[in-house]
């Protein structure tokens, strides 16, 4: 069967509302040969073309229309496409934790690609570079603590913030936190903390 035929057929078998990456078909020709392939899939209404080398089959709801991937499935498969690190932002993370209940008014995550904004039917999704040691352990528990503590900072930092999101790891997610390459006044915050009694 030609390469169309193949990428077709597995095309059918996929969920709707699903992103599709384009690496998922490197078995089946050349990235070249596989984007125009799914180019005319997506000419033909087969595809819905979310961003570059993303699909969907379309889903359609008779409640709320048009069915879009939740931003973190999408964000998962663009890591796929482009071989950065993406993780939730520590204004996310510091939510999750119960340490704030501000809400973001735009999306933001962390990368370790360059800066920019992704465009996702009617949402605008901004991607934030930062450095490596705040992408360690990125989609564990672990990675949402840290993410949570360096948005919190040096100043923000005390035991009562380091007791909630103890509580939230096993006692093997917070020695993968504590034994992180974390900065000085973050591994002084845990030595002091570990020396006063645990309070929510």
């Amino acid at each position: 069967m030609s390469v169309a035929g193949n990428i077709g057929r597995r095309i059918q078998r996929m969920p709707k509302g699903k992103p599709i990456c384009i690496n998922h078909f490197a078995n089946e020709g050349s990235r070249k040969t596989v984007a125009k392939v799914l180019s005319r899939l997506a000419a033909a209404g087969e595809l819905e073309r979310l961003m570059r080398g993303i699909y969907m089959r379309p889903k359609i709801s008779h409640f709320a229309g048009q069915v879009r991937p939740n931003v973190t499935s999408l964000l998962r498969v663009l890591a796929q496409v482009t071989g950065e690190t993406i993780a939730i932002h520590g204004a996310e993370a510091v939510r999750a934790f119960g340490l704030s209940t501000q809400m973001q008014i735009e999306p933001v995550f962390y990368t370790s690609g360059a800066s920019r904004k992704v465009e996702i039917g009617q949402t605008t999704i901004q991607l934030l570079h930062v450095p490596a040691q705040k992408l360690q352990h990125s989609g564990t528990n672990v990675g949402l603590a840290l993410a949570a503590l360096f948005y919190i900072g040096k100043a923000g930092i005390n035991d009562t913030a380091i007791a909630r999101i103890r509580a939230k790891l096993d006692q093997a997610e917070f020695k993968r936190l504590t034994d992180s390459k974390i900065p000085t006044w973050m591994k002084t915050a845990f030595s002091q903390s570990n020396r006063r009694p645990l309070t929510l």
